[in-house]
């Protein structure tokens, strides 16, 4: 059956979002969007639409919300801070897409990302992107003149039938890995986030070896590992929605490790951290695991405080 994608025109005051969590490896977030088209089952920005009462279920992929004057208020924003008395001096580091993908479908018709790439180095300004996407590619005109400019490509593993199962609209594993390589070839800092883990289904030693293998032929700079994260309702029940649905075998077992929590035990997690931490020894690469415990991590109540200024902010996935 095809998808019927519903786009709406979004206009917003603001767009930088200030982060206030010291934990996080930067000060600012930009989303260009509300709702992803990827669709991602373990979304944790899904339940982000209840902001906008609307429905946080198949909603949040078909029903996309577009920041048509994005760039018009990120210039706004930052020619404000410029002639203020601190200037952009202590400015920091302003992440792109720490709740839905600035590169997902939309972008290569509506290019809102792309236009606040072009504000962002007016001012140079530091920059960091996290995406799924090889359409990043388009844009390296704009990366080489953002000053320390970092790409964090998220792969979650090999398996194309976890692939599909549950990142049903992504791009493949295959096409990211090829988009980190040619970014570092055209010197781009590159990051993988191995994330999410998926507790039984990407998890296990020869997957996470295969993975970790394929990172490394890629020349990605660094690796960050996260697991599944099922922070809110609306999150965990289109999870389980999704796994009864494909692996029904497993929904016993989710029903346990998940039980009261939004994160798996750390009787769960410590040995497959152990796994993971030999396998970047073994083929030289470097963790970028900034935040070393998901209890650190900040709620993921609300991806985007444009809106919602009294909640926490999100972390990437």
């Amino acid at each position: 059956m095809k998808r019927h994608i519903r786009y709406e025109a979004m206009p917003v005051k603001t767009l930088l979002n200030p982060v206030k969590a010291p934990s996080m490896p930067f000060e600012w977030s930009i989303n260009p969007y509300r709702g992803c088209q990827h669709g991602c089952a373990f979304c944790y920005a899904r339940a982000t639409h209840s902001f906008l009462g609307v429905e946080a279920d198949d909603t949040f992929q078909n029903r996309i919300f577009l920041k048509s004057n994005a760039h018009d208020a990120l210039r706004q924003q930052l020619d404000k801070m410029a002639r203020s008395r601190k200037g952009l001096k202590g400015i920091g580091r302003i992440a792109i897409g720490t709740a839905t993908d600035p590169y997902q479908q939309a972008e290569g018709r509506e290019m809102l990302t792309r236009k606040c790439l072009e504000v962002l180095a007016e001012y140079d300004v530091r920059v960091s992107i996290t995406t799924r996407s090889p359409l990043i590619l388009r844009d390296i005109d704009l990366l080489r003149r953002l000053p320390g400019m970092n790409v964090n490509m998220s792969i979650g593993t090999l398996r194309s039938d976890v692939w599909r199962d549950f990142e049903p609209t992504t791009p493949s594993p295959a096409k990211r890995l090829e988009t980190v390589k040619r970014l570092g070839e055209e010197g781009i800092g590159t990051s993988v986030f191995m994330a999410p883990i998926l507790p039984h289904l990407s998890d296990h030693a020869d997957d996470l070896g295969s993975l970790v293998e394929a990172i490394a032929e890629s020349r990605a700079d660094s690796v960050m590992t996260s697991f599944l994260r099922l922070s809110t309702r609306e999150v965990k029940v289109w999870f389980f929605r999704t796994l009864q649905a494909k692996y029904p075998h497993l929904r016993e077992t989710y029903a346990d490790l998940y039980h009261g929590s939004a994160y798996a035990p750390d009787s769960y997690r410590a040995p497959v951290k152990q796994t993971i931490r030999r396998l970047l020894e073994r083929h030289g690469l470097q963790s970028a695991d900034t935040i070393r415990s998901p209890e650190l991590q900040p709620s993921p109540a609300a991806a985007d405080t444009t809106d919602e200024p009294s909640v926490q902010q999100l972390y990437l996935f």
